[in-house]
């Protein structure tokens, strides 16, 4: 399976809630890096991340871009919070892909709305 089609494959497992089928498509030496909480998580410890993140409902592709043996997606994801209410996050997921599986990833996740800094844009 080429780059492309593993990480959209990827994103199909995960909104599927598809557990097993996630595991096969990470490479044994699999490490994910989230960027803004400095963890760093094993092939089993992903997979157990995801698996029991709680109220997650669904994962979106809403981009992906792809070389060679490296890409990126970008999806938004969608998890029942506490109070019930829906609460909505992207992630942009930099992969390497080795031996047909995915090896490394790189997620930078945020919430969506927030808003800019006070100060930080022109005036209009």
């Amino acid at each position: 399976m080429d780059t492309a089609a593993l990480l959209a494959r990827l994103a199909e497992v995960i909104d599927a809630h598809d557990w097993a089928g996630l595991a096969d498509l990470l490479h044994p030496d699999f490490t994910c890096r989230l960027v803004h909480t400095g963890e760093v998580f094993d092939r089993d410890g992903w997979v157990r991340l995801n698996a029991d993140y709680p109220g997650f409902e669904r994962m979106h592709l809403e981009d992906l871009v792809a070389a060679d043996d490296r890409g990126v997606l970008r999806a938004r994801v969608t998890c029942a919070g506490s109070d019930g209410a829906d609460q909505v996050f992207v992630v942009a997921s930099f992969a390497s892909v080795q031996d047909g599986l995915l090896a490394e990833l790189t997620e930078v996740w945020t919430d969506v709305d927030q808003q800019a800094p006070d100060g930080t844009r022109p005036l209009a």
